[in-house]
């Protein structure tokens, strides 16, 4: 995967602490460096934003796209290795709402690399650890019940492997996208893996 921005929405309440367990267990590493998020742009669909990208430019092409796009609830799918690799994730329906949602990022006028893969919104539970094959099984065989809801989606600038710079975070919705301002940081946050 190469350096760009990439779009996800961290996950929050009890299906983040349920991945927190989940990666804890089956990928230490990656539950120590990287936020639980939802993979929205970046590894599938669509490659990395261009790294020439403004912050202003972000903005302009999120805002509205935002704004259009109402807080959704969604459910996880089976746990599957990812584009037939030793990452496993958890997958949600690529279609619905969260597709809208991908598509109207990927036709906002921002530029971004091919993509690799097709789109195949996800949950990473394991990178970086070479997985037994007991422990291969018995990640591929759990459950997440908890829903997730997506209601923000952020823009991180890739730093690293495991380390991301966060440029904003809108608000999904009508009214929350108008009455809540742009949460930006410019300190080095929480890493967010490249491209997962």
């Amino acid at each position: 995967m190469k350096s760009g921005i990439i779009i996800l929405s961290e996950l929050t309440g009890d299906v983040r602490e349920r991945v927190l367990e989940i990666q804890r267990r089956f990928d230490p590493k990656l539950a120590a460096g990287v936020a639980p998020h939802v993979t929205i742009t970046g590894s599938s669909g669509m490659g990395p934003i261009s790294t020439l990208t403004t912050e202003e430019e972000l903005r302009r092409a999120l805002e509205p796209v935002a704004r259009e796009t109402e807080p959704m609830t969604l459910r996880f799918k089976r746990p599957i290795r990812f584009m037939q690799t030793n990452v496993v994730v958890l997958p949600l329906d690529p279609n619905g709402p969260i597709r809208a949602l991908h598509e109207r990022i990927k036709t906002s006028g921002l530029l971004f690399e091919p993509p690799r893969f097709t789109f195949t919104p996800h949950v990473t539970l394991s990178f970086f650890r070479e997985l037994t094959p007991d422990d291969a099984r018995a990640l591929l065989a759990l459950r997440v019940d908890e829903p997730v809801t997506i209601a923000h989606i952020s823009a991180h600038r890739t730093v690293d492997i495991t380390n991301s710079k966060k440029l904003l975070e809108v608000p999904l919705g009508h009214a929350s996208a108008r009455n809540a301002p742009v949460r930006e940081t410019s300190a080095r946050n929480r890493g967010v893996r490249k491209g997962e």
